[in-house]
């Protein structure tokens, strides 16, 4: 399995949960940092931050570990699960299989929940603060990020107190590449608005013909009824729910989520899967 991680401009550390499940399971697995992110070369070129170039560049990764249709799985978290839907696409006949993880199909589907569900659940007041900070444009300001992690991010992004988040994460969080993150997805942590704000693949997904499993969470910042849709959508889908989960499920669902995908795995090896 390539594991494609999110942001963008995040790295492979926010997914090393993978270390304590697949080596047990005996799935072997490729952690692998986008240009521009992480340990990969940044020539910190935006002309380079193009969905279609960074979908190039997977099929590049792929001939270069010498992946095709008997072993290879994309997985794509967040970001990385947008990622993964654009090569299925163009480059459906080199998987095996496909994990869409805490990622909607749409972002314009996504800035609507985020607007007609999250925000409206939200304390009036802290809700209004952070929108006047974001229309004065003051998103570097201490107490923006200081709103947003105690009455947005515990919420939505991971539900462990900030004290206990893994130590790989606070690391990614804190050397990630904001210039190209804020290109590509906007300065809101509330809503995209960045080169993604139109991207939307939802009428394209019956194209997707490999076995699929799309990963969604009941407090993600992502339409857990939406990645259940999409399930239905693709030719062969599977759906898994993360009940007590978030946008990083494979934190704060862990047992879940991974022996979800685990099964999924196995049972697409052993040819279970066709029979859902």
């Amino acid at each position: 399995m390539l594991l494609l991680h999110g942001g963008p401009g995040f790295s492979h550390a926010s997914l090393t949960a993978f270390d304590s499940y697949f080596p047990g399971a005996q799935i072997e697995y490729y952690y692998y940092d986008q240009l521009d992110s992480g340990l990969s070369d940044k020539p910190n070129d935006p002309d380079l931050w193009d969905l279609q170039r960074y979908v190039e560049e997977v099929e590049q990764v792929r001939k270069a570990l010498g992946l095709d249709a008997t072993d290879f799985y994309l997985y794509g978290q967040s970001w990385g699960g947008a990622l993964a839907i654009e090569y299925a696409l163009k480059y459906g006949q080199h998987l095996k299989g496909l994990v869409i993880s805490n990622m909607m199909s749409s972002i314009p589907a996504y800035n609507e929940y985020a607007h007609k569900v999250l925000m409206p659940a939200m304390d009036p007041q802290v809700l209004a603060e952070i929108q006047s900070l974001e229309t004065a444009g003051q998103y570097d300001d201490p107490r923006y990020e200081e709103l947003l992690m105690a009455s947005y991010y515990v919420e939505h992004i991971l539900r462990i107190p900030p004290e206990q988040w893994p130590e790989p994460l606070m690391r990614d969080f804190a050397s990630y590449n904001h210039g190209l993150y804020v290109t590509m997805q906007g300065p809101s942590e509330m809503g995209a608005s960045g080169k993604l704000l139109d991207w939307d693949r939802s009428g394209d997904l019956g194209k997707i013909k490999v076995p699929t499993l799309i990963i969604g969470a009941t407090h993600d910042t992502m339409d857990p009824k939406h990645m259940e849709w999409m399930a239905g959508q693709v030719a062969h889908g599977r759906f898994l729910l993360c009940p007590n989960g978030s946008h990083l499920a494979l934190y704060d669902d862990q047992k879940t989520y991974f022996d979800g995908l685990i099964r999924f795995i196995e049972d697409v090896d052993t040819g279970r899967f066709a029979r859902d």
